[in-house]
């Protein structure tokens, strides 16, 4: 039997036949014509201690649970559908909840015991085919994942699945499937820390694309297998072997894994940009009209940390520096790090309660926070709430369960312990600092988070990571809380850089550090691939121009955030009018491409996983293109970038950044060829330089 289900974007058909578990056997373009049916690996698996899998291997399929679930019903209302499955051995009931997005569907599990205990040690959000329309060969398939790393962020790569994890071999001859994966995991409470939660799988050549992300701000898991009629892709949340996570469920008790969404494209000639197109309007659906404010005002916001004062503010730096931030048209002035600095022997382990320094501002944190606003500025502050330094007096104030503990001994890392939001002292502590500086003035906060503190906490008996799934979920609480209590409050979301850019958080927060990369000239490959797994208008790059930089160089350091969000710092109160006068134009040029960044989707003329002297990005709307180009040393002096969404368009191109004339700028030229989709580059200008062209359709 054949279970229909659609959106607006999108069909679906589930298999709900007797004897076997449901299976989506089909997921394509709303109206296009259905593939031949294929047999596809159940919806819904579930590892059960005591239950295990058949044939016994690494993989979150074949399940001996996943094998015996049966249909029992579906609902459907507010335009959601929730399928219904039963295991008679456990008891367990699996419920699967499919809710419509823009050009997305977005899913999760929710699993309930019955009459007996059962102790679940993973379960799938989804697990689909890859395709589900039997249509591409596996030995066809090509699969992108981001690696990510600190100050090395958003670095991706693509290969054929036969040669990452999946071996050709004879399932008819062996008489099982092929048992080997390719496995994509992020661990402890960084979720980006290790991997993008962002991962694609597309049709060599052109044609069909599946895109995918795991919306969880904790420790996740994906991979890709080969069963007898293709490859079959399984999301989840975190699990027992790989994060230290079960749960054990009474009688009656439910568990939800994590969100997840889903996406496809077909026919395009660049399914990897046709398939990132769609998950960046399923991301501004999470945003729209909720507390990430992008829907509102992209102020400019400089911070005073990086590459300046590098988290030793006082008053006296600080005032010059807002003075000068102000003159270059910034909205916003965040002081970063260290400014409750009064820890005898540095204040790393010592921080916690969050209190203003009386030595670095001697006339008083609200007496700088006033000049700010003077300026015509809103005030922001850096804080790292989720963690209390082991020298912290609050350290022995707080009940010893308010921390994450293993065995009874708290956790630390770093010199720190990690709050767990969990506990109402925890959570009541944070409240009163927030209040307190949204009392004295704050309207900006950047959330840092600079450790790790492993699996997670064991407090209540629970599995470790069963606790860090909990302070997880209880951190999102704490931020929605945050957000209503101070509507018009903006927040950043930071862990040394982008080591927590999911879209658990991103779909609450304004606006996202994309890394902690202090060098400008590796840069541009973060800044560039960025867009693949964070909106381009919540992507927030530094430009960190100074004054002993030549203007090449500063424009260098600017046009990252010209086509996300311009991030600002540097020196700017040591500039000359000229080379503040830069700034200002890079800024008052952002301002002008916001309303196209804000409605674009991207493409890689030069690939997503690109490595190269030359890096490059687009960003499309119907009317015109926004290139980004950098030239690295070492590049050569000419480069042609394929824009196909272009072909056979006559276009106007145009610098818009750095503005032609500019002093101390070189040369860059440009032609297009229209019958190509071509735009040809060529420069003499020395290495590093940079420029952004928008390239706009001619009416006819």
């Amino acid at each position: 039997m054949a279970l229909r289900w659609s959106t607006p974007d999108f069909d679906l058909e589930f298999a709900t036949d007797d004897g076997a578990p449901v299976t989506l056997r089909s997921l394509t373009a709303a109206g296009a014509p259905p593939g031949p049916p294929a047999t596809t690996p159940p919806l819904v698996e579930v590892q059960a201690l005591g239950h295990g899998r058949f044939p016994g291997s690494h993989r979150y399929s074949a399940t001996a649970v996943g094998a015996r679930l049966r249909y029992t019903g579906h609902d459907l209302a507010g335009g959601e559908l929730r399928l219904h499955q039963a295991d008679p051995v456990t008891g367990l009931h699996a419920t699967s909840v499919f809710t419509p997005s823009d050009r997305a569907v977005r899913t999760w599990t929710v699993l309930r015991a019955g009459d007996r205990p059962v102790v679940v040690q993973a379960v799938t959000s989804l697990v689909l085919g890859t395709f589900v329309n039997a249509r591409t060969a596996i030995d066809d398939l090509d699969v992108l994942w981001g690696d990510n790393d600190w100050v090395a962020e958003s670095r991706w790569h693509r290969a054929p699945l036969r040669e990452v994890g999946l071996p050709a071999m004879d399932p008819a001859v062996h008489h099982h499937m092929n048992r080997a994966r390719m496995a994509v995991t992020t661990r402890s409470s960084w979720s980006t820390g290790e991997r993008l939660p962002t991962g694609l799988v597309v049709r060599r050549g052109g044609g069909a694309g599946l895109a995918f992300q795991i919306e969880h701000n904790g420790a996740w898991h994906w991979e890709l297998g080969e069963d007898r009629t293709g490859a079959s892709l399984a999301l989840l949340g975190p699990t027992d072997a790989e994060h230290q996570w079960s749960a054990e469920l009474a009688p009656g008790e439910s568990f939800t894994s994590v969100p997840v969404a889903v996406t496809v494209a077909e026919d395009a000639d660049d399914p990897v940009a046709a398939a990132l197109a769609n998950l960046t309007a399923h991301r501004r659906a999470l945003t729209a009209g909720g507390t990430a404010g992008l829907d509102g005002p992209l102020p400019v916001v400089f911070n005073d940390y990086m590459n300046t004062l590098m988290g030793d503010p006082t008053a006296a730096k600080i005032l010059p520096l807002a003075e000068a931030a102000a003159r270059a048209g910034a909205d916003y002035y965040c002081i970063d790090a260290g400014w409750y600095d009064d820890h005898a022997g540095g204040w790393w382990d010592a921080v916690g309660e969050w209190e203003p320094s009386r030595s670095r501002f001697p006339d008083g944190l609200d007496a700088v926070l006033a000049a700010i606003r003077g300026l015509g500025m809103v005030p922001g502050i850096w804080l790292e709430p989720e963690v209390v330094g082991v020298r912290s007096a609050l350290a022995d104030t707080l009940p010893a369960d308010a921390f994450f503990q293993r065995g009874g001994h708290r956790v630390v890392e770093h010199g720190r312990y990690q709050l767990d939001l969990r506990h109402p002292a925890a959570r009541a502590h944070l409240d009163a600092v927030v209040d307190r500086l949204v009392g004295m003035g704050v309207g900006f906060f950047k959330l840092d988070y600079n450790i790790m503190p492993g699996p997670g906490t064991d407090t209540g008996g629970l599995a470790p990571g069963a606790g860090l799934l909990g302070h997880c979920r209880a951190y999102l609480d704490w931020l929605d809380a945050v957000l209503a209590r101070h509507p018009g409050l903006l927040i950043e979301n930071c862990a040394s850089g982008g080591m927590r850019a999911d879209y658990a958080t991103l779909s609450r927060l304004h606006l996202q550090s994309t890394s902690d990369q202090q060098d400008p000239v590796l840069y541009p490959a973060i800044a560039a691939a960025t867009p693949a797994s964070i909106l381009p208008e919540q992507a927030g790059h530094w430009g960190y121009a100074q004054p002993e930089m030549s203007a090449e160089e500063s424009a260098f350091t600017l046009v990252a955030g010209l086509t996300g969000r311009l991030y600002l710092s540097g020196h700017l109160a040591r500039m000359d009018a000229e080379q503040l006068a830069l700034v200002a134009t890079a800024v008052a040029a952002h301002r002008e491409l916001l309303p196209h960044t804000r409605t674009a989707v991207s493409s890689w003329p030069l690939g997503l996983d690109h490595r190269g002297p030359w890096q490059a990005f687009a960003l499309h709307t119907e009317t015109a293109a926004v290139l980004t180009v950098w030239r690295l040393p070492g590049a050569p002096g000419a480069l042609e970038l394929a824009l196909p969404a272009l072909r056979g368009e006559h276009v106007t191109c145009d610098q818009v950044f750095p503005a032609p004339g500019t002093p101390g700028m070189g040369e860059w030229s440009h032609a297009w060829n229209a019958a190509d989709g071509v735009l040809r580059i060529a420069t003499d200008v020395p290495a590093p330089t940079a420029r952004v062209l928008r390239l706009t359709k001619e009416r006819r």
